[in-house]
C-alpha cells in the first residue's frame, strides 16, 4: 500500500477496529518496516509490521510535515 503523502512520525491515523478503550485515533511514532504506534485515547503503544498495518488502515485524519520529528 502506497500512501501520498508517505507514512510519517506524527500522523494521525484511523484504524478498521477501534481500540478496547474506545478510541480509533492513533499517532505514528516510527514509520519503517514496522509501524509502531500510540493510542490517543489511553497511550497504548504497539509495534506491527507494514502488511498488517495496511490490512487495519482506513484513512489519514493529520498529515505531519515530518519537521522537528525524531
Amino acid at each position: 500500500m502506497l500512501l501520498d503523502p508517505p507514512l510519517r512520525p506524527g500522523d494521525v491515523v484511523v484504524l478498521k477496529k477501534s481500540h478496547p478503550c474506545g478510541s480509533r485515533e492513533w499517532t505514528v511514532l516510527m514509520a519503517g518496516a514496522d509501524v509502531r504506534l500510540r493510542c490517543n485515547g489511553c497511550g497504548r503503544v504497539l509495534l506491527m509490521d507494514r502488511v498488517k498495518f495496511s490490512s487495519k488502515f482506513k484513512k489519514r485524519l493529520i498529515a505531519s510535515n515530518g519537521a522537528g520529528q525524531n
